[in-house]
């Protein structure tokens, strides 16, 4: 049986990230850990593209646009929500997380929710690398596996 496996290079590949500049603080230790992620594996700078865009409400949309455009293999979606005083947060994040998915099932471009969902800023910093690992890291190496998976999917039905 023949196998397909994510190879974790990203030379050629292009990717957007969008970022969410609510909680901007998080959401820049996060876009900081997926460029770390992207260099390390051979990423070209002019193949990608940051967009800030105001929230995590707002990021489903770029990033499905983003992905509709036909120049990226990926779009990486970045950004925090923390829990406050009200159901605000179960909002913000139910929301963002379906609005992700389903622009990745429509476009058929990889869109990577890179979206925290924390009950405190201290879970945020933690996952965001100040104390160990960074789920933006994490995000663009699925972003880059994925692209991978589809390329070979994409020459295995030509």
């Amino acid at each position: 049986m023949q196998e397909i496996t994510g190879k974790y290079e990203a030379a050629g590949l292009k990717i957007a990230i969008a970022v969410s500049r609510f909680n901007e603080l998080i959401s820049r230790k996060l876009l900081d850990g997926a460029l770390d992620c992207l260099t390390r594996h051979g990423f070209a700078d002019k193949n990608g593209l940051v967009v800030w865009v105001s929230g995590a409400l707002e990021v489903p949309l770029i990033a499905q646009k983003l992905a509709l455009s036909g120049k990226y293999d990926a779009v990486l979606a970045l950004g925090a929500v923390i829990q406050g005083e009200t159901a605000h947060f179960e909002v913000v994040a139910a929301e963002s997380a379906k609005g992700l998915s389903q622009a990745a099932l429509q476009t058929q471009v990889p869109i990577i929710n890179g979206i925290l969902t924390t009950n405190t800023v201290e879970q945020a910093l933690a996952r965001a690398g100040v104390k160990s690992g960074n789920k933006g890291f994490e995000a663009a190496m699925t972003a880059i596996e994925t692209a991978n998976i589809l390329k070979q999917l994409q020459a295995k039905d030509a």
